[in-house]
């Protein structure tokens, strides 16, 4: 995908200086003498100061700095107050990335010719370089107020702010901007990524049509995409990220396509994108990712397994597939257990903080080993189980299968403890309150347990614990998705 970055392209330009005309810049004192003499004698030391300025000049557009350097550095001794050698002496600075050895010259530009816009323009990037803001704010705020029907003076005072994360202040200032030159694609991106992430969707979805309608592209496309999703227009959100991954099949943009699908459990179409995507971009683990939370979704296990295999080993230090693969043990074939058993067990000697992880294994563990089988294993699982409570307390998932262990060992008042902090944590689980309410019968706690399956009733036509889990895959799988779009932007 594109990237979505703010602030791509500040509208001055280091290329230039914009001179039009160039005026004397040395008036020598010249030394007593008749004034035909001394007429000539000026007229001869300009000209040789002129030619040595046009020289500099030429050399910086020609980006040979050093020596545009090493002419101006020896011009400014002579022309200490000229308008343009401290403005390009500057400008040579910034391109060598001396925005400290440039700063001086850039405000003396500044203050010889207070009213040259592009000046201020370059002062002010320059000082946003060095970190002094408000000193930046003035110089591009100046700019705006001299020259209010300017793109660029707009432009750069609504990306300044835009840098600061400042969005609503730039805003008014992308939106001139846009008025003034409505083709300016740049601007008129930030301005639609702007109102979309201050919540201005139906702003920022007229703004991106717009565009679409002057310059079609992946990148808008995609954006639309992720403001439909905001605005809850499901269908509409799929159709963008589809137009976008069409256009520019990228991995990013097939990714945000296959996660939309995901999101809507649209599980057989997510397949075969992610399938696509897959072959286009083999070495993808997300890509991977995706497509074994699509077939786990559309009940293909075994197969959703090998696909978490295959990102686990293409990204060895991430923790997601690994995640994916402890929900996916308890439906998968038993062959395939011990490979799972062996990545959760091999990623936990170096994430040992990890509750989820520790809980997954636990899980694992216990669906190859009955209860009474194997004390040693049965231990192992409580260890891991007790682990992740400690490095989650709210772990409430951990508590309740901590309880169900308990419960098979027809430890039934330790059962319910672990039922009882469970519901503490989520006490709208109907499977909470289900076993909650066997464990009390079973400890002869009838009436306690009665009350117990009354709200398993009450609670179970509104949640299905697979789907839930499903869910949740989805939701962290996307969050990865979103947050990799985010960061470029």
């Amino acid at each position: 995908m594109a990237d979505r970055g703010f602030g791509r392209f500040l509208s001055v330009m280091f290329s230039g200086i914009g001179l039009l005309i160039f005026l004397p810049i040395l008036r020598p004192q010249v030394p007593a003498a008749g004034p035909r003499h001394q007429a000539s004698h000026r007229e001869q030391i300009e000209s040789e100061t002129k030619r040595e300025f046009l020289s500099a000049l030429a050399a910086y557009k020609a980006q040979q700095y050093t020596p545009a350097q090493r002419e101006l550095e020896l011009l400014i001794k002579s022309a200490p107050s000229s308008f343009e050698v401290n403005e390009l002496l500057g400008l040579v600075y910034v391109a060598q990335g001396k925005q400290k050895e440039a700063n001086p010259f850039l405000a003396k530009a500044v203050q010889l010719k207070p009213t040259v816009a592009e000046a201020r323009t370059a002062l002010g990037t320059n000082l946003l370089t060095l970190g002094r803001v408000e000193q930046a704010e003035r110089q591009f705020k100046r700019v705006a107020q001299m020259e209010p029907q300017s793109y660029d003076a707009n432009h750069n005072l609504g990306e300044f702010y835009i840098q600061g994360g400042k969005l609503r202040e730039a805003i008014p200032f992308l939106k001139r901007a846009q008025e003034i030159t409505p083709s300016a694609y740049n601007n008129g991106f930030d301005l639609a990524l702007a109102l979309e992430q201050i919540g201005q969707f139906n702003e920022a979805s007229e703004q991106l049509h717009k565009l679409i309608n002057l310059h079609d592209s992946a990148e808008l496309h995609s954006l639309l995409g992720e403001v439909e999703e905001k605005s809850r227009n499901y269908l509409s959100s799929a159709a963008q990220y589809e137009q976008a991954a069409r256009m520019d099949p990228s991995e990013q943009n097939i990714l945000n396509w296959g996660a939309e699908l995901l999101l809507h459990q649209t599980f057989t179409a997510a397949i075969e994108v992610f399938k696509a995507g897959t072959v286009r971009f083999p070495q993808s683990a997300q890509l991977h990712d995706g497509l074994g939370i699509a077939l786990y979704g559309a009940g293909k296990t075994d197969e959703a397994v090998r696909a978490y295999f295959r990102a686990s080993d293409l990204a060895p230090s991430d923790l997601l597939p690994v995640t994916f693969l402890g929900k996916a043990c308890d439906g998968a074939s038993p062959d395939l257990a011990p490979q799972i058993l062996s990545r959760l067990q091999s990623f936990l000697s170096h994430e040992a903080e990890n509750a989820e992880l520790n809980y997954d294994l636990a899980l694992c563990l216990w669906r190859g080993t009955p209860i009474d089988s194997s004390p040693q294993v049965v231990s192992q699982i409580e260890s891991l189980l007790r682990h992740a409570l400690t490095l989650d307390p709210n772990y409430a998932d951990a508590y309740f299968q901590l309880g169900n262990l308990y419960s098979e060992r027809h430890g039934y008042e330790g059962a319910i403890v672990q039922y009882e902090h469970a519901l503490q944590v989520n006490a709208n689980s109907a499977n909470f309150h289900y076993r909650l309410g066997q464990a009390l019968a079973r400890a002869g706690k009838g009436t306690l347990a009665q009350e117990e399956f009354a709200i398993f009733d009450r609670l179970r036509k509104s949640e299905t614990d697979a789907t839930n889990k499903q869910q949740n895959q989805i939701q962290q799988f996307v969050y990865t998705i979103r947050k990799s779009n985010a960061n470029e932007h």
